[in-house]
């Protein structure tokens, strides 16, 4: 019974805030769900991402996302050298609160890279995304207090819902997503990126109430993001990512920075990025210490994450934050550009 409230109470904390979107620690290793100007920008024909992630695990199913997304470039033969269009296809489910509530969406997005210097290393693009989404609530699996007499809970409705029809649980809707990024190169060895995103530019209705109109209607808050970083040569074959990442929704706000170092397990005298292993981790300031361990080998990348919770909530957590991996496949061109980009591991 108390991990059954304690799951309402975080449903309903989620539903106070206005949905709150997922939000995965890895955050460039989902790049559509972080800015659609991220689409294409990478050094190869495709990439393939996907990612899981399992919040506060001490509470039974609290929080399960997982996110896919597949960009190429197109167009390459009618534009010019250096700049990049492309295309990326994406999708999220999202469970909550023991799959109560529950989201899926599916995304198209369209970037544009402009090369605005003899070396092409240093580019300026934007990304535009339109997605359609489905949310749905299960009200029989909520249970209230205003439901509970001497011989157990009824099936009557709590007065918490009175205005929710059942048959008026799920809701679609669609939604626009929009960023800009700045990435660049001062010697085709290092890399710096700045980006700017802003997703539910039409703040979607989505509500479950009957009545239209009400004012206790929910809305999709906008979401904006600024995401900065860059990584560096360390020493002859070392490189050193760092990273920072400032997003705001109605009144919720996060800051998380940190970086890691990869380490390659031996030299690759073709001058393509070689095997190795990264390790380093990231803070959520006020929440959490998230440690990170990823490989890299061939044209696969595989990353590991765990969310260590220090905030006031870790009484009910256990510091247990939660688990997360990524995987991203990219397939290489065989003569590369050798145009740095921001990295992801």
């Amino acid at each position: 019974m108390k991990k059954n409230i304690i799951v309402l109470v975080f449903f309903f904390l989620n539903s106070v805030v206005n949905a709150q979107d997922p939000h995965f620690s890895q955050a460039l290793t989902s790049p559509l769900t972080l800015n659609p100007a991220l689409a294409g920008k990478f050094d190869g024909l495709y990439r393939l991402s996907i990612n899981h992630k399992t919040q506060w695990p001490t509470i039974p199913k609290a929080y399960e996302t997982t996110s896919l997304s597949f960009d190429f470039p197109i167009l390459q033969q009618y534009i010019k050298d250096g700049d990049v269009m492309a295309i990326g296809v994406s999708g999220l489910s999202d469970a909550s609160a023991n799959n109560i509530l529950k989201l899926n969406y599916g995304s198209v997005s369209c970037s544009f890279q402009k090369a605005f210097d003899e070396t092409q290393y240093n580019t300026i693009g934007m990304g535009i995304q339109a997605t359609y989404a489905s949310t749905s609530i299960d009200v029989g699996k909520l249970n209230f207090e205003d439901e509970l007499d001497q011989n157990g809970f009824y099936n009557d409705n709590s007065a918490e819902f009175s205005t929710l029809n059942p048959i008026n649980s799920q809701k679609n809707y669609f939604d626009l997503n929009a960023g800009i990024l700045f990435s660049g190169s001062t010697n085709g060895e290092n890399n710096l990126y700045l980006g700017y995103s802003m997703y539910h530019l039409n703040k979607p209705k989505l509500s479950f109430r009957n009545s239209a109109g009400n004012k206790d209607d929910w809305y999709l808050s906008g979401r904006s993001s600024i995401h900065a970083g860059g990584s560096f040569p360390v020493g002859r074959f070392m490189t050193l990512s760092l990273s920072a990442i400032n997003q705001f929704q109605n009144t919720s706000s996060e800051i998380v920075f940190g970086g890691f170092l990869f380490m390659p397990f031996s030299i690759n005298i073709k001058g393509e990025k070689p095997a190795g292993f990264s390790f380093g981790s990231s803070y959520r300031l006020k929440d959490a210490v998230i440690p990170y361990l990823g490989l890299d080998y061939q044209n696969l990348s595989i990353g590991l994450s765990y969310d260590i919770n220090i905030s006031k909530i870790n009484s009910i957590t256990n510091t247990r934050g939660g688990a997360e991996v990524s995987l991203i496949l990219l397939k290489t061109d065989r003569v590369k550009k050798g145009i740095p980009c921001p990295s992801p591991h």
